[in-house]
């Protein structure tokens, strides 16, 4: 493998800025703050970070509504605090992806206050207008994933404008080449300055039908869903083929860029896994892509086994990057939590979580936090931020359970994030316990489980690149084989909380590999037990049923 493919099996470790350290008081996380604990980062082993956005914004989305796209948030710092943290993390070997926000810009973007301006003006288009129905209501059916109708009314143009999530949200009209150029540009911008790559954010929302035709609903489901979205077939207002022309053009400029990459979110609209290959195949789309889909799942025998066989059906033309938790879903070891609501997660379920997104084909992205094993927020109603969980508020808390602040130091107030009072989110005693000073001085903890696992797992070749093959097993076993060059590496997982026995025979001449941090426990697995082990060249095992 080549220098330029250091993403192929690269652990991306996910960063948002406003929680994870704030140096100067004001209760927000800031750039400085990630230079400060880039140490943390690069102790775990992981290749590179993914900066989620830092650029000038009001904040109405939490940088996701970009006002600027060149410019740093003074809430963030400045572009030398940011060229100091790139710095930093290129003297740690790591390599640095930052966000890009294509489908959308905030309303006070001067791009999007000059095409309000007029219908004649040079940027009229660079936005998605549409005049009103003939009885003032919106040109189509659409709906904002955040609710209500995905129109708002501009007075200054009598015009609609499209947004597909908050109001504040304006889409970009990417089907205009000059809007293409512009992000373009802006993209050109920051591989000058030293970045590795880019995460591009809502990939399947870049482009709309042109004729705007209304979406058909959806099969009914029974009760009315609390979010309306799930409601229609999104066929027309995303997931459009020409988008494909986009990546396209975002890999020719990369490839002027030796060594760099991108990484795409794809939604978990039907057809997720097809969608990801069609962005990711050859060499003239992006270098990889997650996926929202096994996010919104469960996670049984059944609901694992099935993620495995849609990736496998998916094809291996095109590159997945795996994820099980991030800043826009409930934290994974609190949503797939077997005693949910119950008891808090058994720390072996935190383990067995590590292990099996670890040793899936790809590459993987790890969400701040999850090394130090820290569940979901629940937090109180005022004490929301997140203007999705405000207005579904309490059928959906929203996503600020996820983005609460990292917990640094154990004794200290807000468990080391602030000096503040009051940070911007508060941080739950549970997490404070969880510290990673606490777990730095317990060498059993979770977070030397993820240091001994990915260092590890950098000298085990089929893990980083070989193909995946699910095997046979009896629920609640799940198993698969990752093969390279003729090196086999057998993963079994067991996905209950009871000690399940299994047939160690079946599998033929083996070697435990216990370097893993999982140790030989004979012929049984443990609650939440994973183990790895080398196959001989002549070992035969049955694949997993089709599922056909």
């Amino acid at each position: 493998m080549s220098a330029s493919d250091w993403w192929k099996g690269a652990v991306i470790y996910q960063i948002y800025p406003r929680s994870f350290l704030d140096t100067n008081g004001d209760g927000i996380g800031d750039l400085r703050g990630v230079t400060a604990r880039l140490d943390h980062v690069a102790r775990l082993g992981v290749d590179a970070i993914w900066l989620c956005p830092f650029f000038v914004s009001p904040q109405r989305d939490f940088g996701y509504d970009v006002a600027d796209h060149q410019r740093v948030d003074p809430i963030f710092g400045s572009m030398a605090d940011f060229d100091a943290l790139l710095a930093r993390a290129h003297a740690f070997g790591l390599k640095v992806l930052i966000d890009q926000v294509w489908s959308h810009t905030s309303e006070r973007h001067p791009w999007f206050l000059a095409s309000r301006a007029s219908r004649t003006n040079p940027k009229s288009d660079w936005y998605v207008w549409a005049d009103p129905a003939a009885d003032g209501s919106p040109p189509n059916n659409w709906l904002s994933v955040f609710g209500g109708a995905a129109w708002t009314w501009e007075p200054r143009r009598r015009q609609y404008y499209l947004h597909h999530f908050l109001s504040q949200q304006p889409a970009l009209n990417l089907h205009n080449p000059a809007v293409a150029d512009a992000m373009l540009e802006t993209a050109r911008f920051w591989l000058d300055r030293g970045v590795d790559g880019f995460r591009l954010d809502a990939v399947d929302f870049l482009l709309h039908d042109k004729v705007l035709r209304s979406n058909p609903p959806a099969p009914a489901q029974g009760e009315i869903p609390a979010k309306l979205f799930a409601m229609q077939l999104h066929l027309h207002d995303m997931l459009q083929p020409e988008a494909l022309g986009i990546l396209a053009r975002i890999r020719g400029l990369m490839d002027l860029y030796p060594g760099t990459a991108t990484l795409g979110e794809i939604s978990s609209q039907p057809g997720a896994y097809e969608r990801l290959v069609l962005c990711t195949q050859g060499s003239h789309r992006l270098h990889m892509a997650y996926t929202l889909r096994p996010l919104r799942g469960g996670f049984d025998g059944a609901s694992v086994t099935g993620l495995l066989r849609d990736l496998v059906a998916a094809d291996d033309d095109g590159w997945i990057c795996w994820s099980f938790s991030n800043h826009d879903v409930e934290r994974a070891i609190s949503r797939w939590n077997p005693q949910r609501g119950e008891a808090p997660p058994d720390p072996a379920f935190a383990r067995l979580l590590m292990a099996l997104l670890l040793s899936l084909r790809g590459s993987v992205c790890l969400y701040q936090g999850e090394e130090l094993g820290l569940p979901e927020a629940d937090l109180a109603e005022a004490d929301l931020r997140d203007p999705f969980g405000i207005a579904y508020w309490p059928e959906f808390r929203g996503r600020d359970g996820s983005r609460t602040p990292m917990p640094w130091v154990a004794a200290e107030c807000h468990g080391g994030f602030t000096t503040a009072e009051t940070p911007w989110l508060p941080m739950p005693p549970a997490h404070r316990m969880l510290a990673a000073d606490a777990q730095e001085a317990e060498p059993g903890s979770l977070l030397h489980a993820y240091r001994r696992f990915l260092h590890w797992r950098r000298g085990v070749p089929p893990l980083l690149r070989g193909s995946l093959r699910p095997i046979a097993l009896p629920e609640p076993l799940v198993g698969f084989v990752r093969e390279l060059d003729g090196q086999r590496v057998l993963a079994v997982f067991n996905l209950s909380g009871q000690t399940i026995a299994f047939d160690r025979q079946a599998f033929g001449r083996l070697t435990v590999l216990e370097a893993s941090g999982f140790a030989d426990t004979g012929a049984c697995l443990p609650p939440f037990g994973a183990w790895f082990a080398a196959l001989e060249p002549a070992a035969a095992l049955v694949p997993a049923p089709s599922g056909d």
